[in-house]
């Protein structure tokens, strides 16, 4: 699947969780960038992706997420 694809359903998945889109999707994007994305809402959002592209991350997976890209890279490298 293409980077694109991916940003745009991890979108999708970030709006439904957050009830917002006052953020501008880029791979520099972290939580503290988003209103309302807190621990919380960020366990939401991870389960949610990986129903949304029926993944499983493991902990070394999300040991390496530091911003939206290194999420779209560990997506895409799951797919």
């Amino acid at each position: 699947m293409e980077k694109t694809a991916i940003s745009d359903k991890i979108k999708t998945v970030l709006i439904s969780i957050l009830e917002h889109d006052n953020f501008e999707m880029n791979d520099d994007l972290t939580a503290l960038d988003v209103d309302g994305w807190d621990s919380l809402s960020h366990m939401l959002i991870i389960t949610q992706i990986e129903e949304e592209f029926n993944i499983k991350f493991k902990l070394r997976d999300l040991n390496k997420l530091k911003n939206m890209g290194s999420l779209i890279k560990v997506t895409q490298s799951k797919l």
